[in-house]
């Protein structure tokens, strides 16, 4: 027997999800055809190069040399409609109480290793059933930590000499692009584990995200 489980996923949460989605993807996009013009990142060990993170050959493949103007106009237009959309997230969460969802708990951390087992194949155990397990109340506040990292860092190098006391406690302007880098390497990896957790999920999940309800299997 199946029944429908309503309003799994507010209709707020879905829409600030799907603008957020597209946005940051855009907002990745316009920082590659920033980053072109000065890419000095690479993993080096006694002298040898063993990462070049996107190499010439990769942005010219992609067409991206000599688009750096068309890059910073995206990404700073993008920049305003990123930072609404989280302020409004974040907002929302405490009104709404979402919040007690989403933020980790005080054995979220040992509990995230068991999903991890689990989503692995190790463990066999079913996992306690809730709104979002511990890796994703990890994962999904990691987010929006992040969400914020990007914002500073992305201040402190857009406007260094206005906003010199922010670049200064970013740890300065190279400091404050590292991490700015950073946090968009960690965005990708994100966006690649959350589309295999989707994928591996099944059209149920991703149905909820987009219509708002659930169908669940009862026992009679």
């Amino acid at each position: 027997m199946k029944r429908i489980v309503e309003n799994k996923h507010p209709l707020a949460i879905r829409w600030f999800h799907w603008v957020n989605f597209p946005v940051l993807a855009l907002m990745i996009w316009s920082g590659l055809l920033i980053y072109w013009a000065y890419h000095p990142y690479k993993i080096q060990v006694a002298g040898y190069t063993l990462v070049t993170f996107f190499p010439s050959g990769f942005f010219k493949a992609l067409n991206v040399p000599f688009r750096l103007a068309e890059g910073m106009s995206w990404h700073f237009a993008l920049m305003w409609l990123f930072t609404l959309n989280g302020i409004l997230y974040v907002v929302y969460t405490f009104i709404s109480g979402e919040w007690r969802y989403l933020l980790p708990k005080r054995n979220s951390v040992r509990e995230a290793w068991q999903v991890v087992l689990h989503d692995l194949g190790i463990r066999k155990e079913p996992l306690p059933v809730e709104k979002y397990n511990a890796a994703q109340r990890i994962a999904y506040t990691s987010i929006i930590v992040m969400g914020l990292g990007s914002l500073l860092t992305g201040l402190a190098i857009y406007k260094p000499t206005q906003f010199w006391w922010l670049t200064t406690l970013m740890g300065g302007y190279e400091t404050a692009r590292l991490i700015h880098f950073a946090l968009t390497i960690g965005y990708v990896l994100f966006f690649v584990i959350h589309v295999a957790q989707v994928v591996k999920a099944g059209w149920t999940n991703f149905r909820s995200m987009i219509a708002g309800f659930d169908v669940v299997d009862e026992q009679a």
